[in-house]
């Protein structure tokens, strides 16, 4: 495997982020930008872990279980990742953490590069810290079945292409519709939200700038 793109993100992440601009050309039009997040928000923190699977470094994701009839959450792809506890001691443990339960990836085998921009989830009162870390090993998932339906593993580049970002309409409920909600497109399944908000800021990272959205079809 090549550690370039790896050296040059450790790198970018030491700079100043792209922050909100980045993240926000992912978000829905109804997402107001908030100024700043209320004294009660709830801290949490995901790890977005780069790793080696077919000569290509990979990004892992999973897709959340139902945990109670009309859970807005079930199903939605996100980093692994939850809520901060007192014996974690910092977000970047929580971040470390969560993904060893979550994904059954050895928290000692993960060398965190950088944060990056926390956003805040006003549905779920939560002020998210995102963590970026890479593992030379290709892991054994084991997905945790209370918290996760599937596990995905999605090649950095393909986040890349122009063609995975679109627009669509999701149906929250039977009554609430999103219109033009932008995603991105793995194979079929729909990564969009706060999770495709901190995708955009990575990519703006590594390249700088993010491609446009096209709509699907």
């Amino acid at each position: 495997m090549d550690d370039q793109l790896i050296y040059q993100l450790e790198e970018k992440l030491r700079a100043p982020l792209p922050g909100q601009e980045a993240q926000y050309q992912m978000a829905h039009v109804v997402r107001q930008r908030v100024a700043a997040p209320p004294a009660d928000a709830r801290q949490a923190g995901v790890l977005a872990l780069f790793y080696p699977w077919q000569k290509r470094w990979h990004l892992v994701f999973i897709e959340r279980q139902a945990h109670h009839r009309g859970d807005r959450h079930a199903g939605q792809i996100s980093f692994p990742g939850g809520r901060y506890e007192e014996a974690d001691g910092s977000l970047r443990q929580t971040a470390l953490r969560e993904a060893e339960e979550e994904v059954g990836v050895n928290a000692a085998s993960i060398t965190v590069l950088g944060p990056l921009t926390e956003l805040y989830i006003p549905v779920s009162n939560f002020l998210v810290n995102p963590f970026v870390g890479v593992t030379h090993q290709t892991p054994q998932f084991r997905p945790q079945e209370s918290e996760v339906r599937d596990i995905l593993q999605v090649p950095f580049d393909h986040l890349a292409r122009p063609e995975t970002r679109r627009h669509t309409d999701l149906s929250l409920t039977e009554k609430i519709t999103l219109r033009r909600v932008p995603y991105f497109d793995i194979d079929g399944k729909v990564l969009w939200g706060a999770t495709a908000m901190m995708v955009n800021e990575l990519l703006t990272v590594v390249n700088g700038s993010a491609p446009g959205i096209r709509d699907s079809r």
